[in-house]
């Protein structure tokens, strides 16, 4: 089993940050689009969605930097976690079986994004120390 078993991808259009998890700690990796993202205007009877197709590279790049995960965990705003689970599920057949849950957030802070992907996953949260207190009065009664 490797070391950091669980991960969490918070992906958008413009940036993937993907976080390995595990008793040890955690470790960050940051992957952008190959492609600059491109604003399409719609405009009032013409053909389309108005909408860009995602690119492929760079689903391809954050299936690779998941490869190695037990549990897979996809949170992010608009659709691109869903473009990214449906890449994966037609790519990596054996990776989309890991993948947990699709959930949908914000733009959190990293510690935001390891916070909430720790409680769903149930890993222990760091301890918090009561202020002014040692350990030797805590346990005195």
């Amino acid at each position: 089993m490797p070391s950091h078993f669980h991960a969490v991808v918070w992906i958008d259009h413009s940036q993937a940050r993907i976080f390995h998890l595990g008793l040890s700690g955690s470790d960050e990796v940051t992957l952008h689009p190959h492609l600059a993202t491109r604003h399409i205007h719609h405009k009032a009877n013409a053909i389309g969605s108005g909408h860009a197709a995602p690119d492929r590279t760079f689903l391809a790049e954050v299936t690779k930097a998941l490869a190695d995960a037990g549990e897979i965990l996809i949170i992010g705003p608009a659709n691109a976690k869903t473009e990214l689970a449906s890449h994966i599920r037609a790519h990596a057949p054996d990776l989309a079986k890991r993948i947990v849950a699709v959930e949908a957030a914000d733009h959190p802070t990293d510690n935001e994004i390891v916070a909430y992907a720790k409680r769903h996953f149930k890993l222990p949260l760091p301890r918090v120390q009561t202020p002014g207190a040692s350990a030797g009065e805590r346990h005195q009664g």
